[in-house]
Parts: structure tokens; sequence; C-alpha cells
């Protein structure tokens, strides 16, 4: 219960984490029918980067305060704005003070038939959030574990949609109850867009995780991971993944594109670099 995401807001686990969620967003919203999208660790939603818990760490400054101050190629700056839109407008006298959370992004893109599901365990952090989206009636937030969110929430009424997963690893066995709320949940709702988010800095740790979701038979598995330097178990976190089941079938191209951009100016020292790989064919 001591994880706070305020610490680590606009990181660049949420620079890797935020652009492919923005991406399967925009995707989903190209057929009309409406979709829900399912956050199981919520957070508080969007933070305040002049707090005490942002300016203790200020992770932000080598994630999302480089982006912003780039300029990405044509191609490139197409691909990340629908995220840095959201981040743009949320900071309209052109100063980053504020970042948007999942929840902030994923509610900005929202179209009026869409619905939003938030889940958050920490007490403090769930009334924050609940008072954030009081009256908004396409957000429901729930004070609630999310790995049990996780295996309540699906299939949604929808049909449709996306489930994000971003725990706070700080427990050994993260890696396994994410194996394990991931299969769960695709044995319910096979058809659903699963965005799980983990840090590289133990490689055995990653390749078993990536290893249990082939084993289990999920299908149309791509992992995504994003390197500023050379990580490990005691060295600071300087790269992230995410493996996404059943991804839009234009997001390995996408990232593609981006992740060399984005690796090129979050880079930190020797280790630097990206990866898109198939663990499963459809």
């Amino acid at each position: 219960m001591n994880y706070r995401h305020a610490y680590h807001a606009g990181n660049i686990g949420d620079v890797l984490k935020h652009a492919v969620l923005a991406s399967c967003l925009v995707y989903l919203r190209r057929k009309e029918a409406p979709f829900r999208v399912i956050d199981t660790h919520a957070g508080i939603g969007s933070y305040d980067l002049r707090s005490e818990e942002t300016t203790r760490t200020g992770e932000w400054q080598q994630g999302i305060g480089r982006i912003l101050a780039a300029a990405p190629p044509a191609p490139v700056a197409a691909l990340l704005a629908p995220w840095l839109d959201v981040v743009r407008a949320a900071n309209p006298a052109d100063v980053l003070e504020t970042y948007p959370g999942s929840p902030a992004l994923a509610r900005a893109l929202l179209r009026r038939q869409d619905r939003l599901t938030l889940t958050e365990l920490h007490p403090l952090d769930h009334q924050i959030l609940a008072a954030r989206f009081a009256g908004d009636r396409q957000v429901k937030v729930i004070h609630l574990d999310g790995w049990l969110a996780l295996g309540s929430f699906v299939p949604p009424k929808e049909k449709r949609g996306l489930v994000l997963i971003d725990p706070a690893f700080e427990v050994p066995d993260e890696f396994e109850r994410l194996a394990d709320g991931v299969i769960r949940a695709w044995k319910r709702w096979s058809s659903g867009v699963y965005a799980a988010w983990y840090p590289l800095k133990d490689a055995k740790a990653v390749r078993r995780f990536h290893a249990a979701l082939v084993e289990a038979g999920l299908r149309d598995v791509l992992a995504l991971e994003l390197s500023v330097g050379r990580s490990g178990p005691d060295l600071p976190m300087r790269g992230s993944g995410m493996v996404v089941v059943n991804p839009p079938y234009t997001l390995a191209a996408d990232m593609r594109l981006v992740l060399p951009w984005i690796c090129d100016v979050l880079a930190q020292g020797p280790g630097a670099g990206w990866r898109v790989d198939t663990l499963a064919g459809e």
C-alpha cells in the first residue's frame, strides 16, 4: 500500500505506456460501436508536477519533459499527437505543470457512447480519484484491488474494449500475478485488448512472464520494450515494456516508427534500445 503513482508521473515508463494506450484507443474509435476501458491500477488520474511527490523524484523531467521539448519528424508527431495533445490541453499556458495519467488520458479519448471503469486500492488515491470524476456518467470509480477487478469486470457489456494493467511491482511475485491475471481474464474474454505494463529490471522474470502467456495458449500477443540505459535488479529503472494482447493491427508498425525516436530523445547512456516482437501470432 506504499506505492503512489505520483512519485513516477510522466516518467520513462509513462511515456511508453501512454503512447501505446492512446494508439490503442484511437484504433478502437474507428468503429461506431461503444467500447469500455478498464484501468485496474488507476492512481489519482492526473498529477501536479509541482507537488511534493513529483518534485521529490523529478522523474518526469527525464520523460515527458524531454519529449515535449523535442521536435519529432512529421510521421512520428502524427502518431504521438493523440497522447501529446491531451498533455498540452492540460497545460494551456505552455508550462508543463500537470501530467494526465492513464484515467485522464483515457477519458479524454472516449466518445459519448464509451465508458471507463477505474479501480484503485490505496484509500487516499481512491478518494482523490473519485472526487476527480464525481458526476461524470461515463466514468465509474471503484475502491477495489486491481487483481479482483481484472477477474470480475470482464467481459464488459459493450463486448469491446481495453484493459490496462499497471501494477506497482513492489512484491516478488508480481510477474506471476500479472501473468495469472491476464490469462484468467483472457479465458473469460478472449477478444478484449489487454495492455500490461512491466519494468525492465529482471530479464529472467520478463522471459518467464512472456513464456507463461504463450504456454497458456494466448494468441496475437505483442511485446513492446523501451530502455534508456542499462537496467538491472540493483539499478534504477531505466526501461519498461508492455505486452499487448489482441493489439490493433497497426500498432507494431506504428511503434517501429515511434520507439526509435523516443529512444533517441530519452537515452541516458549505454544500453538504450527498443524492440517490437510478436510473442504469439493470431
